[in-house]
């Protein structure tokens, strides 16, 4: 999540194919080799120091956001631990990455990629939490998918292992932003392929023998709808192991930008968690991902997300096969 502030910014964050097995016997080596270094990189001392990759400022210059938004609505929830279990827990889970340096952690979660053994699968975060405007690229990105069930950053005893980024997607819009702007936040979703961690799960995650993956939802979704937050804050009196949401009907960017929020106090560290749509109950019913945490204002107990529009599947798909689409997706490999 990226939170609008005064202008403070407060910190909270394949080559040619080669033909016969020696090529991919090579291929998959390199890719092994990568994965190692991955996860060799993210020591006890750098992962307990991993900041949240979040952002406080206020929009449009104003130097603090006025006026309060109306409510989250009946039944509104901005801020609770999550104990349905089920396919969110599954499917939800921590990102760490390094950017100019230093190393960041936000939260993301598995999207459908229509195959179910490929030994890949694709990440849902934020487009900060893949690509800044002043560092570049992350690097180092690893993913441990149901954290909530063992929210440990040891590999060998988190419940799926340590999923490492093979590649990066986001918008071209947000990369050539030049900033956390209005153009910057209306596409700040970005995708990671990754590869599995070896304990099991092959493709989408399997859930009680079945395969699972959230899809996205792309349109087809008004003010008037409830949706579901989801993420792992970790600063202020949330630490970071315990999947937390906000449940609440949506409003539109009070300053003007092209988004839309919800009642919510999750804090830094929940960039990336996704908005669940088309469920009351996203434990035990699939649903769809409809937007994700973004950013908020100081002052106002929301947060806000960009409108996922058809540019969202067309950069899951280049994120998968490496493709770029010009004008929509910026594509980043990790692995040479």
């Amino acid at each position: 999540m990226r939170t609008r502030l005064a202008v403070t910014l407060t910190t909270l964050l394949l080559a040619l194919a080669l033909p016969g097995a020696a090529g991919a016997r090579e291929a998959g080596q390199t890719q092994g080799s990568e994965r190692a270094r991955t996860i060799a990189y993210w020591t006890a001392e750098r992962i307990a120091h991993a900041i949240p990759r979040d952002f406080e400022k206020n929009a449009a210059g104003k130097i603090a956001a006025k006026g309060k938004p109306p409510g989250g609505g009946s039944g509104a929830v901005t801020g609770a631990s999550w104990s349905g279990n089920g396919l969110i827990e599954t499917q939800s889970g921590r990102a760490l990455f390094t950017m100019g340096g230093v190393d960041y952690i936000c939260s993301a979660s598995v999207i459908d990629d229509a195959a179910e053994d490929n030994l890949y699968s694709t990440v849902l975060t934020a487009g900060h939490c893949v690509f800044d405007a002043a560092d570049g690229w992350a690097t180092n990105w690893m993913y441990i998918p149901r954290f909530d069930d063992a929210p440990t950053y040891t590999c060998s005893s988190a419940y799926y292992g340590c999923w490492t980024a093979t590649r990066l997607a986001a918008h071209h819009k947000f990369v050539t932003a030049g900033g956390f702007n209005d153009q910057a936040v209306a596409v700040d979703f970005a995708f990671a392929r990754v590869g599995l961690g070896g304990k099991g799960a092959v493709g989408t995650i399997e859930l009680d023998g079945t395969t699972h993956g959230y899809g996205l939802k792309i349109g087809g979704v008004a003010l008037t709808n409830t949706l579901w937050a989801f993420g792992y804050p970790a600063a202020g009196k949330y630490r970071g192991k315990n999947l937390t949401y906000c449940k609440g009907s949506l409003i539109d960017d009070p300053y003007g930008a092209n988004t839309w929020g919800m009642a919510c106090n999750m804090t830094g560290g929940s960039s990336g968690g996704p908005w669940i749509a088309d469920t009351l109950n996203p434990g035990t019913t699939e649903g769809s991902v409809a937007s994700l945490n973004s950013y908020g204002y100081t002052g106002l107990t929301y947060m806000f997300g960009p409108k996922f529009t058809a540019d969202t599947a067309t950069i899951q798909g280049d994120a998968i096969d490496g493709g770029g689409t010009t004008g929509v997706t910026q594509v980043r490999d990790l692995v040479p």
